[in-house]
């Protein structure tokens, strides 16, 4: 018999086993690890389609109790009707958390992007401690609030500050998270 031909197919068949014990030993679990993460996602996403049902059955009631509710306030009487404009909009923070990803406290400044702590901090310095409260600042006003701090805060930009702020008083958290993205810094 020739030994020429019987070597390569012995260390061919000896390089086989060893890949397929290399393979089981290395990457034998990886397989059911994905089943696992994708059950989990799945599951994951399951949630999130019953929290967005649920999300638009509140919304929908919200819209039609508005909606009566705006229908009684043009049949009152005008002394009523500034009884019921000064009410101020429910905060959500459900609502905020879903379309950010992270809680969100009422109120909070720093939710405005190119607000941060410090700039919080001047404003609440200058009794804008609210978002409606800064959605009716001017801009002028926004900028004199930041020069008091100082030079270092005279960079900062705040042309879009009152807008952001109305949309979170107002609850409109997916158009705040679609402007921001559209922002630098809130510029």
């Amino acid at each position: 018999m020739n030994w020429c031909i019987l070597i390569p197919l012995l260390v061919g068949a000896i390089c086989a086993i060893l890949g397929y014990l290399l393979g089981k030993l290395l990457g034998g679990s990886n397989h059911d690890d994905c089943h696992e993460k994708l059950g989990k996602l799945q599951t994951e996403l399951d949630a999130c389609k019953l929290s967005k049902v649920s999300l638009e059955g509140d919304l929908k009631s919200t819209k039609s109790s508005l909606a009566s509710s705006l229908a009684a306030a043009s049949a009152a009487p005008a002394s009523s009707l500034t009884a019921t404009t000064a009410t101020s909009i429910a905060f959500d923070a459900s609502a905020a958390k879903a379309v950010f990803g992270k809680k969100i406290k009422e109120n909070d400044l720093t939710v405005v992007e190119g607000i941060g702590p410090k700039i919080q901090e001047l404003f609440h310095n200058h009794d804008v401690k609210t978002w409606k409260a800064l959605s009716e600042c001017t801009i002028d006003k926004c900028q004199d609030v930041l020069n008091s701090g100082g030079n270092r805060y005279k960079i900062h930009k705040p042309g879009t500050w009152p807008k952001q702020a109305k949309l979170a008083y107002e609850g409109q958290w997916e158009a705040l998270l679609k402007l921001q993205d559209e922002l630098d810094g809130g510029k």
